[in-house]
C-alpha cells in the first residue's frame, strides 16, 4: 500500500460500513482522506479515533448539488489537489415496484447516480492533471435486475453505464477510471434501505453474518485501485450472478426470484 503515501484520497459516505473501512485502510496506508457524510456525530467519531492523521471530514448530502461543490472546495482548501476519489455513498430499497413510490426511487437515484455525477465532475480537473483514479463503489444490482431493489438496481446501471462512458472518454488521459461491484457485504446498507414510502426500513432480512466484512472489502478495492483495474466483482455469489445472468439469463431470472420470494412474498 505505499503506492498511496502522501495521496489524497477523497471518500464519499465515509462515516461507516465500507467507506469507514476505506477511510481507516488508507490513511494507515499514509494517504491523506477526505470523507463526507450526513451523520456529523459519526463522522466526528470516526476523526477522533483517527486523531493526529491528516483526516477531513465534512457534512454533506451527495444527492444536494451544493453540499457537494462545498466538499470539493473544503478538500481543495485543505489539501491542495485530488488524486483518487471514491464515490461510495449510497442508500438502497426494499420495495416491489406496484408499491414504490415515486420520491422513493427518485431519492435512491439522486443519492446514488446523482452524487457520482457531482463529485466526479467536481474532482475531474484535479484527478486529470494527477492522472489519478476516480471509483465508483456500484453493486452486483448494477449486472442483475433484483426484485424488491428496482430504484437501487437502475441506479447501479446507472452509474456503471455513466462510468464507462467516462473510462472511454479518458482512456488515453492516464486517468483510470473503475467500477466496484460488492456482492453482500455487512454494512448498514439494508438497515438504511428506504420503504416504500421513502423512509428507511430500519431492518435488515439478510444474513448478516454470512457475507464479507467491510474490511475486506476495503482491500479488495484498495488493491484495484493500485493495480488500475476496470472493473472489480467481488464474492463467489456476486460472481457467479453476473456469469449466469450473462451466458442464461433465464435461469438467472429462476434463481434470483426464488431466492428473494418465498410463497410469493418478498422476504428479503
Amino acid at each position: 500500500m505505499s503506492a498511496f503515501q502522501n495521496k489524497v484520497v477523497v471518500i464519499t459516505g465515509g462515516s461507516e460500513g465500507i467507506g469507514k473501512a476505506l477511510v481507516t485502510l488508507f490513511l494507515d496506508a499514509g494517504a491523506k482522506v477526505a470523507t463526507c457524510g450526513r451523520n456529523y456525530d459519526k463522522l466526528y467519531q470516526l476523526q477522533s479515533a483517527n486523531s493526529g492523521k491528516p483526516l477531513v471530514i465534512h457534512t454533506a448530502d451527495v444527492s444536494k448539488e451544493q453540499d457537494c461543490v462545498n466538499f470539493i472546495q473544503v478538500v481543495i482548501k485543505q489539501f491542495g489537489t485530488i488524486d483518487i476519489l471514491i464515490n461510495n455513498a449510497g442508500v438502497s430499497m426494499r420495495s416491489l415496484v406496484e408499491e414504490a413510490s415515486f420520491d422513493a426511487i427518485r431519492k435512491v437515484m439522486d443519492i446514488n447516480f446523482w452524487g457520482t455525477v457531482y463529485c466526479t465532475k467536481l474532482a475531474m480537473p484535479y484527478i486529470l492533471k494527477n492522472k489519478g483514479t476516480i471509483v465508483g463503489v456500484s453493486s452486483i444490482a448494477g449486472f442483475r435486475g433484483l426484485p424488491g431493489r428496482s430504484g437501487y438496481s437502475a441506479s447501479k446501471y446507472a452509474v456503471n453505464g455513466w462510468l464507462e462512458s467516462l473510462r472511454t472518454e479518458l482512456l488515453d488521459s492516464g486517468t483510470n477510471v473503475m467500477w466496484v461491484c460488492p456482492g453482500f457485504t455487512t454494512s448498514n446498507i439494508r438497515n438504511a434501505a428506504l420503504d416504500k414510502s421513502g423512509n428507511p426500513n430500519g431492518e435488515s432480512k439478510m444474513d448478516e453474518d454470512k457475507m464479507m466484512s467491510a474490511e475486506e472489502c476495503a482491500q479488495h478495492i484498495a488493491k484495484a485501485i493500485e493495480k488500475r483495474k476496470r472493473t472489480l466483482v467481488l464474492t463467489f455469489t456476486g460472481k457467479r450472478t453476473v456469469f449466469l445472468n450473462k451466458f442464461f439469463p433465464a435461469w438467472a431470472d429462476r434463481l434470483v426470484r426464488n431466492f428473494f420470494f418465498k410463497n410469493g412474498q418478498l422476504v428479503k
